[in-house]
């Protein structure tokens, strides 16, 4: 099968914070053929980085924590349990904003960094391509409110360790794709990590 399609048509609908499209467009069945003329609306997120910091020499990882509109149709609190993320600006690598967003986000100098993964988040409507890496931290001295003021940033940063993570994914506290997908990779990886940083 020839995977093909064809844009026939694009739209900027909405243009603000986020930018919204809508394509009509078609595409080759795995029957044969073509499909109908489809209209899809494209959420353009643009890609982004995200960041799992760990310190090996305690056994810990940072969350931060802050308001998600994304969040306010359910009856929880719209406030989630995250970690460190942000978009890639125009002429920035991924590796780049993953530090400078450490820093912004939960005031954290990343000693070490390496590649976790990259992937879609919701390819179903947003274009979002997601590089997620952890980067070594000493968290000694990690907490308090951090991020940036004129991207009215309010974000609450602690350090809790890995077992405690891991329960609050567990037990569903935290429940944003991204920081589970990052804390189950580690709990597959850490003794892996943890003898690449510290030689055990």
């Amino acid at each position: 099968m020839d995977k093909a399609f064809e844009i026939l048509n694009t739209e900027v609908v909405y243009q603000g914070f986020f930018r919204l499209e809508k394509y009509r467009l078609k595409h080759v069945l795995y029957a044969g053929g073509w499909s109908e003329e489809l209209d899809r609306e494209l959420f353009r997120r643009g890609n982004c980085v995200a960041v799992l910091l760990y310190d090996p020499d305690r056994d810990a990882v940072v969350l931060i924590e802050q308001f998600r509109v994304g969040a306010i149709l359910r009856p929880e609190p719209a406030w989630l349990l995250e970690i460190v993320a942000g978009a890639i600006e125009e002429g920035e690598t991924p590796e780049e904003v993953a530090y400078r967003e450490s820093r912004e986000e939960a005031g954290c100098d990343v000693k070490d960094m390496i590649l976790i993964k990259e992937f879609y988040t919701t390819p179903g409507g947003s274009s979002e391509w997601i590089s997620l890496f952890c980067g070594r931290v000493d968290s000694r001295d990690i907490g308090g409110i951090h991020g940036l003021d004129h991207e009215q940033e309010d974000i609450l940063v602690r350090a809790v360790s890995f077992d405690e993570a891991y329960a609050l994914m567990d037990q569903g506290e935290i429940n944003s794709g991204i920081p589970i997908i990052a804390i189950q990779w580690l709990a597959l990886n850490r003794q892996k990590l943890r003898k690449r940083w510290l030689g055990e």
